[in-house]
C-alpha cells in the first residue's frame, strides 16, 4: 500500500506545485477571482489520482476487492501527501518569491469592496479585517494552516466519493453457483 500511495500522492502533489509555480507569478495579471477558479480546477484534476490510486490498490494488492474503509484509507493518504505538497510549494513561493501577497491580496480585497459599492463603514471594516489577516498570515502556523485548508476539502470529497464509488465486496458463491459449477466441470 504505501508504494501506492506515495507514487498517487506525489503524482496529484506535482500537479498542484506545477499549476501553482506556473500561475502564481501572473496572478496580478490573472485576478483573484480567476486564480481561484484555476487553482480548484487543477486540484480537482489533481484529486483524481487518489481515484486511480485506490483502483490500483484494490486490483493489484487487495486482490479485485476492497472496502469503503481501506478504499477511504487509501485516498485519504494520497489526500494528505498532496496537501503537503501544495503546502510546501505554497511556502517556497511566499518568502522566497511573493512576500508581498498579503498586501497585495488585502488590497484586491479592499478595492473590490469599494468598487462593489461599500459604504464607507463597510469598506473601514473590511480593511481593518485585512490588517488582521495581514498580521496572522505572517506567522508561519497560521500560513500552513490556511494553505492546508484550501486543498484538503476538496481531496476528502473526492475522496469519500471514489471510496464508495470503487468499494467491491467479495463475492461470495450461492449454494447453486457451487453445485452447476461442480456439474459443468465434470
Amino acid at each position: 500500500m504505501k508504494r501506492i500511495v506515495l507514487t498517487f500522492g506525489f503524482i496529484a502533489g506535482g500537479i498542484l506545485s506545477a499549476m501553482m509555480f506556473a500561475t502564481v507569478p501572473f496572478l496580478d495579471h490573472i485576478g483573484n477571482d480567476r486564480g481561484e477558479i484555476i487553482g480548484y480546477t487543477t486540484m480537482v484534476l489533481a484529486f483524481l489520482m487518489v481515484y486511480f490510486g485506490i483502483r490500483s490498490y484494490r486490483d493489484n494488492v487487495a486482490g479485485g476487492t476492497i472496502g469503503f474503509g481501506r478504499a477511504f484509507a487509501v485516498g485519504i493518504q494520497i489526500t494528505l501527501i498532496a496537501c503537503v505538497c501544495y503546502v510546501a510549494s505554497w511556502e517556497v513561493i511566499y518568502y522566497k518569491l511573493m512576500p508581498d501577497f498579503g498586501d497585495k491580496y488585502a488590497a484586491g480585497v479592499i478595492e473590490k469592496a469599494k468598487t462593489s459599492g461599500a459604504t464607507p463603514a463597510q469598506v473601514a471594516e473590511t480593511t481593518r479585517k485585512m490588517e488582521e489577516f495581514k498580521a496572522m498570515y505572517k506567522n508561519p502556523l497560521f500560513n500552513v494552516a490556511m494553505t492546508f485548508v484550501e486543498p484538503f476539502p476538496v481531496g476528502l470529497v473526492i475522496t469519500l466519493v471514489c471510496a464508495g464509488v470503487l468499494r467491491r465486496k467479495r463475492r461470495t458463491p450461492a449454494l447453486g453457483d457451487s453445485v452447476l459449477s461442480r456439474a459443468g466441470a465434470s
